[in-house]
């Protein structure tokens, strides 16, 4: 008895064409999205992230308080006599030291992305390559909007009257925040080359605080020795201080002011193009 067995060949199934426009969409591609909105979609994620870790913000908020009240208390009867008047002097230099300060947590936040892998997704997605750098530092602005604000709030409490008005106060903290967006693109760069976080914030910080110590903030450079002088008359903090605190005076300076726009010019040619090419080159490797 012998057994016999037959192999059939295998059905394959041809979807029909009516079955195949059933299942693809028939609406015309979305266009890609330009430079512009797709830098706004990640400066929206980064405001996003504020919002689901709101511990963040403590640097924009609790830090300038703390920098705020710390400093005029401290200083303010020594140095001028009275906290009212040092306050004076002493809030439009408190405001950039606590915003320039926070300008390290974008190559903070930056490094961590990368090495969480976010950032080898954003290399994928068909959008403007810098978008993803370009809006990260657009959340960051509103940071430096929120402790310019919390700081203006409690210099007023404390007895602070900006001469300029709110127009003067106003364009101090606009020329702060130009120069601060520019200036993060310094922290943009180390974020990309340096290998931790730890790494990030440990450089940023040896060099903002003799930046933002070594300035005209606290005291009037001319009670300084003729070597020190010297570094605070071209350390750009000191710009961008007498800048800020000329507006809020009402003075309007307008060297100090052209200055600072041209630093941030500056800034932004030189580091923008530099953080392009150590994004493009980690991505291709």
């Amino acid at each position: 008895m012998s057994t016999t067995t037959t192999n059939e060949p295998a059905t394959v199934y041809t979807p029909s064409a009516d079955a195949l426009g059933a299942v693809l969409a028939r609406e015309a591609r979305p266009p890609r999205a330009g430079a512009w909105s797709a830098s706004l979609t990640f400066g929206w994620r980064a405001i996003l992230k504020i919002k689901h870790v709101p511990e963040q913000l403590f640097d924009v908020t609790a830090f300038p308080i703390i920098m705020t009240l710390m400093f005029t208390y401290l200083f303010g009867g020594a140095l001028a006599g009275s906290t009212r008047e040092y306050l004076q002097f002493l809030l439009p230099g408190i405001m950039v030291t606590s915003v320039v300060m926070i300008t390290m947590y974008t190559g903070v936040g930056l490094n961590t992305d990368i090495e969480k892998g976010v950032f080898d997704r954003f290399r994928t997605l068909p959008v403007w390559r810098p978008a993803a750098l370009v809006g990260m530092i657009f959340g960051d602005v509103l940071r430096y909007v929120l402790a310019a604000t919390t700081i203006m709030v409690v210099g007023l409490v404390l007895g602070f009257r900006p001469g300029g008005g709110v127009i003067g106060v106003l364009a101090g903290i606009g020329l702060l925040v130009v120069f601060s967006f520019a200036f993060s693109w310094i922290w943009t760069m180390f974020g990309l080359f340096l290998r931790s976080e730890k790494s990030v914030m440990g450089v940023s910080m040896l060099v903002l605080f003799p930046l933002t110590f070594l300035s005209n903030v606290f005291v009037d450079p001319g009670t300084m020795p003729g070597w020190l002088q010297g570094f605070v008359e071209v350390n750009p903090i000191t710009h961008v201080v007498a800048a800020v605190r000329a507006l809020m005076a009402g003075d309007w300076d307008t060297g100090e002011t052209m200055w600072v726009l041209a630093a941030s010019a500056v800034l932004l040619l030189v580091f923008g193009p530099l953080t392009m090419r150590l994004y493009n080159r980690k991505g291709a490797r």
